[in-house]
């Protein structure tokens, strides 16, 4: 019911959003007298406000046409790979004749499209082919085809197959945990196709480590809560009419309320670089939250499935989850103790408040048979759950230690141009160390983090 009064809700706005878009025109038109005064343009601005307020924003475009290589511009063309009822397989080609390593981005499927890593794509372009899964907005599949946590990782272990041995993948935030079981399974199968390397950003790998409000959301409340109040069908007008979904606009809803003042206050940041005509910070607004507010829907066979798994009974890093083959109905142990070839790196950073300090570098103490000369980490100082993947921090300190990482491991690829290690020099991530970055020495530094900000506000 709650989803057929959001749309109802959007559909009466519709008048509204007309208006306020026509008013915005008019008050914003360089020929009208009126949008050089004082009041035209807080009209324009408020004008503006209820019109995004009020809008449905669709499904975004990379729109990455070109990439930048030793100072030269190549062409960039987006091509679909495999197409499959949730997930398409992207690759941006890149114009030139470089042999850079093959990589794969992992994007979540936790309610934003793919296109919130476009920062991603874009500062690993020049020195990597880069291939991306693009998910479906589940209202959009018919309801007969069929989407969880298994699913998922068969894609994942299909891609990979796809791609062969040489492919280094990136699992951003949520798909760290169907990353490492795929490449488990791979593993304990002995599988020519496993990946040189993983990089897990930011992922839920064991949350037991560190409470975050996501992960105590879920640990509070019983799966029967979250099949109740969260899940919905999805209106008959849809493709995929009637298939249960944990809607988009609720988990921004949930996004939002997490850091409310702060999207408050640039709301009214907007508002007033409108007033004042401050196109340049205006447009970098838009942009940003042109991308934020666009979501899709979930599947809830997967989203309760990952809740459980992940959050609840924490089934991986307690040696306890299984794969379903969707294909012949088997299960199989997940056990990260059998990866061997392919080595690791975890990213977390200092202020993320989604997935905290020490859930992804969990991920070492369950591959205890993987070499020490592959198992690497990276911290990232002041930077949250976002710049993980997007923004300065992203492209000075993260991208640079990845892309060093990923040709440790395939050094027969071409060098990184001069000019171009002039601009972003490599950064090396650290040999992973139990005793600096073991679950133990996160929780130190937990405890100890605590209590400098308990003095900070007390002082």
């Amino acid at each position: 019911m709650l989803y057929h009064l959001h749309e109802l809700q959007q559909a009466m706005m519709t008048p509204i959003r007309f208006q306020a878009d026509l008013m915005r025109s008019a008050l914003q038109n360089p020929w009208n007298p009126l949008s050089h005064t004082q009041i035209g343009r807080t009209m324009g601005a408020s004008a503006e406000m209820i019109e995004r307020a009020t809008r449905r924003f669709g499904r975004p475009e990379f729109g990455l046409s070109e990439t930048e290589i030793d100072g030269k511009k190549v062409s960039v063309v987006e091509k679909t790979i495999v197409e499959k009822p949730f997930c398409r397989l992207l690759n941006f080609k890149r114009k030139t004749k470089r042999n850079d390593p093959r990589v794969l981005i992992c994007a979540p499927m936790s309610g934003h499209y793919a296109t919130l890593l476009r920062g991603t794509v874009r500062a690993l372009l020049p020195h990597h082919d880069v291939y991306i899964t693009d998910w479906e907005d589940a209202r959009q599949v018919p309801q007969s085809e069929k989407f969880n946590l298994d699913t998922y990782i068969t894609y994942l272990r299909e891609f990979m197959s796809l791609l062969g041995p040489d492919t280094h993948l990136i699992a951003v935030c949520q798909p760290a945990v169907p990353v490492l079981a795929a490449v488990s399974l791979m593993a304990t199968e002995n599988d020519p196709n496993q990946p040189r390397s993983m990089t897990l950003m930011g992922g839920p790998i064991d949350t037991r480590v560190s409470k975050t409000t996501v992960t105590e959301l879920a640990e509070t409340r019983p799966l029967s809560w979250f099949e109740n109040s969260v899940v919905y069908d999805v209106p008959f007008y849809y493709p995929g009419a009637f298939r249960k979904v944990y809607p988009g606009f609720l988990q921004l809803g949930g996004f939002m309320s997490m850091n409310l003042d702060k999207h408050v206050g640039k709301h009214m940041q907007f508002f007033q670089h409108l007033v004042n005509g401050d196109g340049d910070s205006a447009k970098a607004h838009k942009k940003f939250y042109n991308e934020y507010l666009a979501v899709m829907d979930i599947p809830a066979e997967f989203y309760l499935q990952t809740v459980e798994t992940v959050f609840q009974k924490h089934l991986l890093p307690r040696g306890l989850m299984e794969w379903r083959d969707p294909h012949t109905d088997e299960l199989m142990d997940v056990r990260p103790p059998d990866i061997q070839r392919t080595a690791l790196l975890t990213v977390e950073g200092e202020k993320d408040d989604i997935s905290a300090r020490g859930q992804t570098t969990a991920a070492h103490e369950m591959c205890y048979s993987l070499s020490q000369r592959k198992q690497y980490h990276h911290f990232q100082l002041e930077c949250g759950h976002y710049g993980i993947f997007n923004g300065r921090r992203w492209r000075e300190g993260i991208m640079p230690a990845i892309r060093n990482f990923i040709r440790q491991q395939q050094p027969d690829v071409d060098p990184i141009p001069k000019k171009d290690l002039e601009k972003t020099p490599h950064v090396k991530a650290e040999r992973y160390n139990r005793d600096s970055h073991g679950i133990a020495a996160v929780r130190r530094w937990l405890k100890e983090h605590s209590r400098e900000n308990y003095r900070e506000t007390t002082d």
